[in-house]
Formats: structure tokens, C-alpha cells, sequence
């Protein structure tokens, strides 16, 4: 008994596997795809279920394959996810045939699961499954952060990942349709006869274009005119007829975005993928037809399919399993139409906050559809079918649907309030008239609803989206109380059209100057170094370096006041340059004395200030004339220093550059008697230094320098 068992179950095995072989060698060869592609997953399925995974696993490459030549990159990733479902994230041995193929080089299943799942979620993202993608990427990241320690790996793939999350976000991925396709008749091969299945659209593919595809591969087929189910005479017939119909796929939302405020374009993402259930609804009449309102008998045949996989999946398309009907009453019905309008409504608001420039026609005509009654009439058919005193004496079941959908309609009046708002925002002047009588239209609506039904109020859009933190924005400049008396606070005073240098913070100034006149000169600057920061931001990052080099430098130096020679220090930067205010002026003649180290003519920029050491000028935008003299000019203005001569400057590394003093360089000199006039005066002496002079530097600018030097 026992061996007459086996024996029928292995006669069994073979006959299956035989009719899937038989049909695989009838179409292997067929220029249809589609066709090859159902009779390969009809024998890796029959392999998986007698567990035999190399013979699954060579099939199922075959049938990515077919895939990839299709640009079906979706079904492409699904099938390859397959088999990597089956590897293990370790160092055991992997199979020899999937590790050698289109050049995987991996020796474990640990490194051929990383390389498949990088080849899948490149498909994912080629099909713009993104969601997908994000799942495998998490993997892979908790896999090299924790397992292989591969950071440079790990920051790709966060990289990617936060490129998927911006993709769900910010593209429009166009929704494809679903359609129900029955196979009827003796004439079609077995894999295919009397059996419906559920297709996935390609992108933008209407009914009519399936039906010519369908057509052109079975030629001989005729397409049916009806949706109802076929005759049992047509399907034992010897001819093929095909049946093709729009089906909509049923949601089938997450547990986690389930009850929560969750934008438009996540949810959309649901509706038309991993869904297995789709309905088809057919208007049925029972009953006397009323010619005054024909809702009022209006039932509803509804008839659900449910697929053996989710779509989409390794196959574009998938047998339908299970077929159940419902009736739907006139009632239930208008409760569901009500109920989709206000989502459809909410929806295109949604869209309209999210992407101010989206084309506002479809808006208008889906306003304009319900608020103006001679369009659509509106609910006023509801009305009158259910909300009268007849219907609900025949009815008392249906009270609670009633109240139910006067609710529904009260908060319609909200979403067309905010729809209607959006239109005005955005709406042109050749479309004015349209919003005007879109206005006049729905204040009439909304007074009679809220007068009958009550008002409704939307939450707002922040209460709805979740506040989010504020932004956090640093002042450009502190606070006078908190900046420290800096060269950069110190040289601002400069015109427009010279720069502010920013010092260094730890330079401190305090010990030179009254504590009054500190004061007073800070309180001064502050007022006037933000404006001069913000328009010269630029100027100040090209000079901040060769002030920081002085800055430092200087630190170190000691500086003390000998008496001396006066040195005359000039610096000719544009004669177009403006002055500086008198003001300024006047308050720096005051403590010149005690606060210059070196003074004599000065430009705009790079005068001695009485404030403090002298600012740097820019490289290649001046040239300097030292002269001995006894006069001290700020911006045309001279005062008279007889009575403390400051030590000369150092000795300078290039035209215009004080960052290179030397730590080691003497930065006094001895008393010397005035050099010549500079009209006399043709070779200038050398310069007092114990190494010889660099060469004069190269200038491309075009204004005349005055020459400079030193006598001893």
C-alpha cells in the first residue's frame, strides 16, 4: 500500500513537470515574451515546491533576464531578490553557478548577497521603486556598520538612500492602470485557457493599447464587448476570445502610516503597488427607473479579484485566485462618492501647497464640476432621493447612513472653502470672470449646507503636517558687548570703498588707549561696522589671511616708542578714492602723538590711524613712499609731531605686503638727517637691512607709483 502511494504521488510529480516542460519547449523559441516569461515561472515554481534550488535558481535567471530585455526593471529586481532571499549574510561556500554568472565575483554568500542586492536596488531605482530600494539599503547599511565595518561603502549607500527619500518626494511618477484579462476558449495553450489575470499596465498605457498588444500576438482572438463572466459554451468553444477590462486596485496601507497625518505623495505610492485585490464595479438597476432622479435605484454590482501575488512582483501580471460579489445599495453608494470626492478634493489642495507651479485646469474643473449645480447637479440628487420623509419609512435601517452622509456633505464645504482659495491665488485675468462666478457659486453652496447641515472646520495646514522646529540663524556680526576691541573694529573706519580687515580677537588695545576715548571710539565703530561687513564680505575673506599673519607676528614683537626722526609714510591707493569724514578725522589729529608708529602721509586705506596700528593694505592695489618729515596727513589733513619720533617701519618683503615681519628683524633706527626732497632726489638709497633687498616686484596695474625708500 505504501509503495502504490509513492508511486502515484512520483507518477503525479512527472505528469506536472512534463506539462510545464512541454509547454516551456513549445513557446522557448516564440517571439512573445510575455508568453516564455509565464511558462518559466510555471517551472521554477514546480521546482521550488519539490526543493530543488539549483534548478530554481537557474530558471530564475533566465527570467531576469527575459526581464532586463523587456526594461522591465521592477519584475528584473523582484526576480533577482529571490535569490538572494535564499543566501545567508556569512562566509559559507556559495554555489558555483550563480557566483560565476555575469560576473559576480564572490566566494561566500555573504559577499554574492552584497553584490545582488547593489545590482537590485539599482533596478529598484530604475524602475522607481524607491520604497524598495530604501528597505535593502537599510540592510546593507546595518551591514557595514556593524558586520564588515565598511564605512566608505556605508556613507554610499546613506547617500543613496537619502537620494530615494528626496525622489518620493519631489518626482511624479505616473500611476499605471490595472486591467482583468480573461483567456476564454479551447484555441489558447494551457498555461493560458480559461484563466483571468490581473495585468500591471506600462506607464500611460490605456485599454486600447492593451488590446491591440493582446490582439497582435493572438491574432486570430476576438476581443468581448461585455464585462459580465463568459458562457460555459464559450469557454469549452474551439475558438480564443479575450476579455479586457479596468479593475482598481484596493489599498493596502502600512500598519505604520495607518491613523497618521502622512503627505499625499507617500500614500499615492500605495494605491497602485503591493496590492493584490482589485474591484470592478457595474451599475445594476432594480426596479422602476425614476426619470426625475436616477440615483434613487441605483444599485451597485461590485466584483472583487484577488491575485496569488502582490503586484507588482516577478511577473507583470498574475492569476486571479479567488473571485467574490456584493451588491451595493443607491444609499451606500452616494456615501462612498461623497467620500472620494472630498479625498480627491483634499488631494489636488495638497498637491497645489506642495508645488505652487502646477497648471491650474484640472483644479477648475474639478471646482467647477461641483460647486456649479447646472454642471453636475451636485448633491441636491441626493437630497431628494434620501432626505425626504418616504424614503426613510421604507427605510429605518438606513437613518445612521443618512446622518452618516449629510455629514460627508458638511465637510465638503471646507475642502471646496480652501480648494476655491487656491484658485483665486493663482487664478489669471483672461479666467477671472470663471473664478467670480466659481465664488458666486459656491457662497450660495455654502450657505445653504451650513445652514442645513452645520459648519465644519479643517485643521490647519501646521496642525496637519506637524510643527516643525524654527530655523536657527546666527547673527553676522556679535553684539558690541561681546566683540572684542579687535584691528578689524579699530580700521573700519575706512571709506566704502576700502575695505574693513578683520584682525585677530586676541590683539587687545585696551592698555594704549583713555578709557574714555575707548569708549567712545567703539561705540562708534559698532554703529558702523555691521553695514561695512555685509558689503565688503567678500574683500574682507581675500585679505583676512595677510592680516592674520601681522596679527600673530605682531603679538610677539615688542614695540617701544624711542624718540627719532620723523618718518613720512605714503601710500598712494586711487587718486578717485573719497576721503574719509572729518569727523573721524578730527577725533584721530587728538592722539596721534601717543598712538602712531609711524606716521606720515597716508591714504584712505592704509593711513597710521590714531586708534591703533596700522591697517595692511591689499597686495597689488598700492604702492608706498616712505619720506622723512615731520608732518602727519590723514586724507588731505596735517598736524604737526615734533615732539616723539616712533621707530621706522620693518623692512618690506614685497610692494605692499606688512604680513612678512621677521621675529628677528631690529625695528628701531638710528637718528638720520632728512633725506632730499623727493623732487631731488633721483636713485633712492638702499634699505637698512643685513640681508640685501628683493628685487622690485613685477605690477600689472597701470597707475603710477611714487618711489619709496629710506635714508640713513
Amino acid at each position: 500500500m505504501y509503495l502504490a502511494k509513492t508511486g502515484e504521488n512520483f507518477v503525479t510529480l512527472v505528469v506536472r513537470l512534463l506539462e510545464r516542460l512541454l509547454d516551456y519547449r513549445t513557446i522557448m523559441h516564440d517571439e512573445n515574451k510575455e508568453n516564455r516569461m509565464s511558462c518559466t515561472v510555471n517551472v521554477l515554481n514546480f521546482y521550488k515546491e519539490i526543493d530543488r534550488e539549483e534548478m530554481y535558481i537557474r530558471y530564475l535567471y533566465k527570467l531576469c533576464d527575459l526581464h532586463r530585455e523587456c526594461d522591465n526593471y521592477t519584475e528584473a529586481a523582484y526576480t533577482l531578490l529571490l535569490h538572494a532571499k535564499l543566501l545567508k549574510w556569512s562566509d559559507e561556500q556559495c554555489a558555483a553557478h550563480p557566483a560565476q554568472r555575469d560576473g559576480y565575483q564572490a566566494a561566500t554568500q555573504g559577499q554574492l548577497k552584497d553584490q545582488l542586492y547593489q545590482e537590485i536596488i539599482n533596478y529598484f531605482d530604475k524602475g522607481k521603486m524607491w520604497e524598495e530600494a530604501i528597505i535593502l539599503s537599510k540592510e546593507l547599511a546595518e551591514q557595514y556598520e556593524n558586520e564588515m565595518f565598511d564605512f566608505e561603502q556605508l556613507s554610499a549607500s546613506l547617500r543613496k538612500q537619502a537620494q530615494f527619500y528626496e525622489n518620493i518626494v519631489k518626482v511624479i511618477r505616473p500611476k499605471p492602470d490595472y486591467f482583468a484579462v480573461g483567456y476564454y476558449g479551447m484555441g489558447f495553450p494551457s498555461f493560458l485557457r480559461n484563466k483571468m489575470f490581473i495585468y500591471r499596465g506600462k506607464e500611460y498605457e490605456r485599454r486600447e493599447d492593451l488590446e491591440a498588444r493582446l490582439l497582435t500576438q493572438f491574432p486570430n482572438a476576438e476581443m468581448m464587448k461585455t464585462t459580465t463572466p463568459p458562457s460555459e459554451d464559450t469557454k469549452h468553444s474551439s475558438g480564443q476570445y479575450i476579455q479586457g477590462f479596468i479593475v482598481k486596485p484596493i489599498l493596502n496601507l502600512p500598519t505604520k502610516f495607518q491613523n497618521k497625518p502622512v503627505s499625499e505623495q507617500i500614500i499615492s505610492f500605495y494605491t497602485v503597488n503591493e496590492v493584490h485585490k482589485f474591484q470592478y464595479s457595474r451599475p445594476v438597476r432594480k426596479g422602476e427607473k425614476d426619470p426625475d432622479n436616477e440615483f434613487a435605484n441605483m444599485w451597485i454590482e461590485r466584483t472583487t479579484y484577488t491575485t496569488a501575488y502582490k503586484l507588482p512582483g516577478i511577473l507583470r501580471w498574475f492569476e486571479v485566485k479567488s473571485v467574490s460579489m456584493e451588491e451595493i445599495s443607491p444609499l451606500e453608494n452616494a456615501m462612498e462618492t461623497m467620500q472620494l470626492t472630498n479625498e480627491k478634493i483634499s488631494s489636488m489642495v495638497q498637491r497645489h501647497l506642495s508645488d505652487p507651479n502646477l497648471p491650474i485646469n484640472p483644479l477648475s474643473m474639478l471646482l467647477n464640476g461641483i460647486v456649479d449645480p447646472a454642471v453636475m447637479g451636485g448633491f441636491a440628487n441626493y437630497e431628494k432621493a434620501f432626505f425626504n420623509d418616504k424614503y426613510m419609512q421604507e427605510h429605518p435601517e438606513d437613518l445612521e447612513k443618512i446622518e452618516k452622509l449629510k455629514d460627508l456633505i458638511a465637510w465638503q464645504i471646507p475642502h471646496l472653502a480652501e480648494g476655491v482659495r487656491i484658485h483665486g491665488e493663482k487664478v489669471t485675468e483672461a479666467l477671472r470672470p470663471f473664478h467670480d462666478r466659481l465664488e458666486a457659486c459656491f457662497k450660495q453652496l455654502r450657505e445653504k449646507v451650513e445652514k442645513q447641515y452645520g459648519v465644519r472646520t479643517l485643521p490647519s495646514a501646521l496642525d496637519r503636517r506637524g510643527s516643525r522646529p524654527p530655523s536657527i540663524v546666527r547673527s553676522f556680526t556679535m553684539p558690541s558687548s561681546q566683540r572684542p576691541l579687535s584691528v578689524a573694529s579699530v580700521t573700519s573706519i575706512s571709506s566704502d570703498n576700502s575695505p574693513s580687515r578683520p584682525g585677530s580677537d586676541g590683539f587687545n588695545l585696551e592698555p594704549l588707549l583713555p578709557k574714555k576715548l575707548h569708549t567712545k571710539s567703539q561705540d562708534k565703530l559698532d554703529r558702523d561696522e555691521p553695514e561695512k561687513e555685509r558689503k565688503e564680505k567678500k574683500k574682507e575673506k581675500r585679505n583676512s589671511k595677510h592680516q592674520e599673519i601681522f596679527d600673530k607676528e605682531l603679538k610677539t614683537t615688542e614695540i617701544t616708542l624711542q624718540p627719532a626722526e620723523a618718518v613720512i609714510l605714503s601710500e598712494t591707493i586711487s587718486p578717485l578714492r573719497p576721503q574719509r569724514p572729518k569727523s573721524q578725522v578730527l577725533n584721530q589729529i587728538g592722539v596721534d602723538r601717543r598712538l602712531s608708529v609711524s606716521p606720515g602721509p597716508s591714504s584712505t586705506n592704509s593711513s597710521t590711524s590714531s586708534l591703533g596700528p596700522p591697517p595692511i593694505a591689499p597686495r597689488n592695489k598700492s604702492s608706498l613712499s616712505l619720506h622723512t618729515g615731520s608732518n602727519l596727513e590723514l586724507n588731505g589733513m596735517g598736524c604737526s609731531d615734533k615732539g616723539e619720533v616712533p621707530p621706522p617701519l620693518p623692512v618690506k618683503g614685497s610692494t605692499s605686503d606688512y604680513g612678512n615681519l621677521l621675529d628677528h628683524q631690529d625695528l628701531t633706527t638710528p637718528s638720520t638727517p632728512p633725506p632730499p626732497p623727493p623732487h631731488q632726489r633721483h636713485i633712492p638709497p638702499p634699505l637698512p637691512s643685513k640681508t640685501p633687498p628683493p628685487p622690485p616686484p613685477k605690477t600689472t596695474r597701470k597707475q603710477t607709483s611714487i618711489d619709496s625708500g629710506i635714508v640713513q
